[in-house]
């Protein structure tokens, strides 16, 4: 187990319709919902990570990817592009030997 969260108790029903006992289930489930969707702390001894892609494109935001062996975080304000590639050239250069 990766979270230490307390799973919510849900109560017996009653025999007849209840308006207490159902804001209790209701209010059980919004709890375990909320646990659900917190994705929590994580700590863990080894890890493997296979098939990530080579940039960040289409990944969410904190998404691991890798370039050249390189583990990389998609991040918002330092995109990954793939394929970026650029060349230029500035006048000539003649050589002459004599």
């Amino acid at each position: 187990m990766t979270r230490r969260v307390v799973r919510p108790l849900f109560p017996q029903a009653p025999a007849d319709y209840n308006s207490a006992y159902m804001a209790s289930v209701v209010q059980a489930f919004s709890v375990f919902l909320e646990q659900v969707q917190n994705p929590g702390d994580l700590r863990a001894t080894t890890l493997t990570l296979t098939d990530l892609q080579t940039n960040d494109q289409g990944l969410e935001i904190g998404a691991l990817f890798q370039v050249e062996g390189v583990v990389h975080i998609a991040l918002a304000n330092m995109p990954y592009l793939a394929g970026n590639s650029a060349t230029g050239a500035v006048g000539s250069v003649t050589v002459t030997t004599t």
